[in-house]
């Protein structure tokens, strides 16, 4: 089968190799600025939504489920995490009767309170929805993370912290989102479970 024009040629095994370089780039990240933000939300029984398209919903959901039980310690405060990508007759309707554009904005405009935080996932930085629904929860007053590839697109200058999977490849982008997600939820886990470790400790 011919490969679709613009896309390159790869079999399974070497685009497999090419995701090393990609993953030795991201392991130098800055992830204390995105686990503060989050951590702090969770001290204050905040929220935090998580939104994305396609590929994009479906990390958002992952993600959700990481934070709200992978990340969770026994016996400590847990994330309270929501992926809006989740209620497809709420999503439908509103994009049925509005425009889809503002599937997540009407989504928040139920929920969000100042102090919130918004996890958005586009694989371009470019999505409308998802940029409309940084720019309305910034005004809000919540806080913004990005996960996003190639050079940012818009998404990369709106929010408060920023991945950027440097890749113009939409599969390794979306392979990296979920990376860094995992990464995030088995390193906020653990600090939560240190915090725990020198808090009885304290108490002896």
């Amino acid at each position: 089968m011919r490969a679709r024009r613009g896309l390159r040629s790869v079999n399974a095994s070497q685009y497999i190799t090419s995701l090393q370089p990609v993953l030795e780039q991201l392991a130098g990240e800055d992830f204390d600025r995105a686990q503060s933000i989050l951590l702090q939300a969770r001290a204050a029984g905040r929220t935090i939504f998580i939104i994305g398209n396609g590929g994009s919903a479906a990390t958002a959901s992952h993600m959700a489920n990481d934070l709200n039980k992978g990340a969770s310690v026994p016996g400590q405060l847990r994330f309270r995490a929501l992926a809006l990508t989740d209620n497809v007759p709420l999503i439908t309707a509103w994009a049925n009767d509005t425009q889809y554009d503002r599937v997540f904005v009407e989504q928040m405009t139920n929920f969000l309170q100042p102090g919130d935080v918004l996890v958005a996932i586009s694989g371009s930085g470019n999505s409308p929805n998802v940029i409309a629904a940084i720019e309305w929860a910034r005004r809000q007053g919540a806080a913004t993370i990005g996960l996003t590839g190639g050079t940012g697109g818009r998404l990369h200058g709106l929010v408060d912290c920023c991945f950027v999977v440097p890749s113009d490849r939409m599969e390794q982008i979306e392979d990296m989102h979920l990376v860094l997600a995992h990464a995030l939820c088995v390193s906020l886990r653990d600090r939560i479970a240190g915090e725990t470790m020198v808090g009885t400790r304290a108490t002896r």
